[in-house]
């Protein structure tokens, strides 16, 4: 389970993706494994985790266009709320839960990645970090809620409601009393570091963050 850069190329040849987050966590994916992506949107992490790496892999996607898209493509995605649907899954049913830069949008994260944590022997999670240097200098010196991301949302049109750094996840984790197997900082170029070698520094330097979560 490591960061693979080959499958961010291979990744981004096949679907023209933006997502600097998506390679990386396909990478931590076994093939042949079982995977469940909430928040799919257009379904192209779980297309290339079909037929790239042979995953029985499942979606859940909240709005009906994103849906359209993946069932046109033959994946197999449902609509669904995270905040509301991930109850009906048994314990155990999958060996991957993927969540990605949803969690932020969700009522209430900390119910969602129990959630995750209890459907997936193994949860992903990556979201923006809204700890890092330029939200802060933005917010410092121009006295406004920074633009953060790739979506360009201002502070009156946003969908996340509950927004994090990487040190605010990791409490919550620790709250919930959850494994870290591995967490990774993503700068804007998209160069991942281990959080375990970035120490305090990752909170101000990472944009981005993935964490491979057990309950184990």
């Amino acid at each position: 389970m490591t960061a693979d850069g080959g499958a961010l190329s291979v990744l981004n040849e096949g679907h023209d993706l933006k997502r600097r987050d998506l390679g990386i966590i396909a990478g931590m994916i076994a093939d042949g494994s079982r995977a469940l992506d909430i928040g799919c949107g257009d379904g192209a992490l779980l297309d290339y985790l079909v037929h790239q790496k042979d995953v029985d892999g499942r979606g859940i996607e909240l709005s009906q266009a994103g849906v359209n898209s993946c069932v046109a493509h033959g994946l197999s995605v449902i609509q669904g709320d995270a905040d509301t649907d991930l109850a009906y899954y048994p314990d155990g049913a999958f060996d991957y839960v993927v969540l990605t830069r949803t969690l932020q949008a969700t009522r209430n994260p900390k119910d969602v990645v129990s959630q995750l944590v209890r459907i997936g022997r193994y949860a992903i999670v990556s979201f923006t970090n809204f700890g890092h240097w330029r939200v802060r200098l933005q917010l410092l010196t121009g006295g406004r809620m920074p633009v953060v991301g790739d979506d360009g949302y201002a502070w009156y049109d946003t969908p996340n409601i509950h927004l994090c750094t990487i040190r605010d996840f990791s409490l919550m984790c620790e709250d919930l009393g959850l494994t870290v197997q591995r967490a990774l900082s993503l700068s804007r170029s998209g160069v991942g570091r281990e959080l375990n070698s970035a120490g305090a520094a990752a909170n101000l330097r990472g944009e981005e963050a993935i964490f491979l979560l057990t309950r184990e």
